[in-house]
């Protein structure tokens, strides 16, 4: 992608560096399957207030994976990529690069070590900017605790050691999430610093903040994301390009019927064949791809009018061989699975999804789960959430 001529009104800069002492290779580290670069970029696209997400890094694997997720990048040199490099000074620079002419109205910082960032967030830090007349503003938690420093001895620092009022009695106080940060431009320049004039406070969901320093906080993100993250992912507008469905698990509730000839037989749900019709319609390019033999998958694709691969002894060889037949990235892939062996898949595609009754572990790599069980409408409450329509109904 280039990086001169920008002109945009809205920018979100996301700085990502390849060096991290805390946590090696931190910013392409996966939480629910998703690297954290990828999920700020996210955030940012599905924000209806930015008008370009650029991602500032010195790292060519960043820099590769940023624009198959749908960022600009803007190479940083290894000066503005040290430990002592401030984000200032990466904004500094993508305005330099990127926006020589024509600086944006507002500038974001969105920082990715944020795993659970929301669109929603980076909207309202640009409202106060654009509505609400501030000049600078930021993420920011409500807070009641109880603050102590110790010297000698501990002491209070935001409140009277001596006394205890109640929660309702003192007024609320604000943690800085180190999420997402808006300001006007032409203030930054002047200032040098992310805060000036009038700077407000944006308030966000303190169960959401959350960010990573060391292995302990990336260990903790990937535990609590499942239980942050109930509701599907916002999706950006061609975002997804192609969808790969595991069968057994995932489109049957994986029992198997055995006749007294040992033909082997599965029950299917009419509306996931509503679903894939669907997205088959919508153009785009669908695979069932499964390890089983059971000549029933082909019966089944060939019914759907869709791809099939069947007996796959490598299932992420097979994914990757297709998705280069097709024309398709792997980061614009939707994977829907259930069990251990859909692990490799969900690992190299953008959106790894999981079923209800999915194996604990491909519940912790999708990068959301659905309210619906393998064989019950699962695959079709995914195509309903890729075309962004009402799918209820059968077929």
């Amino acid at each position: 992608m280039t990086v001169q001529g920008g002109s945009a009104s809205v920018v979100a800069v996301i700085p990502a560096r390849g060096g991290s002492k805390g946590v090696p290779g931190k910013n392409l580290a996966p939480v629910a399957g998703v690297p954290l670069v990828v999920r700020a970029i996210r955030a940012c696209l599905a924000a209806g207030r930015v008008d370009e997400v650029v991602v500032s890094t010195d790292d060519e694997g960043i820099a590769a994976v940023a624009e198959r997720a749908g960022a600009i990048v803007v190479r940083r040199p290894a000066e503005l990529a040290n430990d002592t490099a401030s984000s200032e000074a990466a904004l500094r620079h993508v305005l330099q690069v990127r926006y020589p002419d024509q600086a944006p109205e507002v500038l974001l910082l969105v920082q990715c070590t944020s795993p659970f960032i929301t669109a929603a967030e980076v909207d309202e830090v640009v409202a106060a900017i654009l509505e609400r007349g501030a000049d600078s503003a930021f993420t920011a938690a409500p807070f009641h605790g109880f603050i102590w420093r110790v010297d000698d001895s501990a002491y209070g620092v935001n409140h009277d050691h001596r006394t205890r009022p109640r929660r309702q009695e003192r007024p609320a106080e604000y943690l800085e999430t180190g999420a997402a940060y808006a300001m006007r431009t032409e203030g930054f320049l002047a200032a040098g610093h992310r805060f000036f004039g009038n700077v407000q406070a944006v308030p966000t969901d303190p169960a959401r903040v959350l960010e990573i320093d060391e292995p302990d906080d990336l260990a903790r993100a990937r535990a609590i994301a499942g239980l942050l993250e109930t509701e599907r992912p916002v999706l950006a507008k061609g975002a997804v390009q192609a969808v790969v469905l595991d069968f057994d698990g995932t489109q049957t509730d994986d029992r198997v019927w055995i006749t007294a000839d040992g033909v082997e037989q599965v029950a299917v749900h009419r509306g996931d064949g509503m679903g894939i019709a669907a997205l088959r319609d919508a153009g785009l390019p669908i695979l069932i791809l499964s390890t089983e033999v059971n000549d029933v998958l082909t019966a089944r694709a060939k019914k759907l009018r869709i791809e099939c691969v069947h007996s796959a002894v490598e299932k992420q060889s097979e994914l990757r061989a297709w998705c280069r037949r097709v024309h398709v990235d792997p980061e614009a892939v939707v994977y829907v699975g259930n069990d251990l062996n859909d692990l490799g898949c969900l690992q190299i595609v953008g959106w790894p999804v999981a079923v209800a009754n999915a194996h604990p572990a491909v519940k912790q790599a999708a990068a959301w789960t659905t309210a619906a069980s393998g064989g019950h409408g699962a695959v079709r409450e995914v195509a309903a959430w890729i075309l962004g329509e009402d799918l209820s109904g059968g077929r």
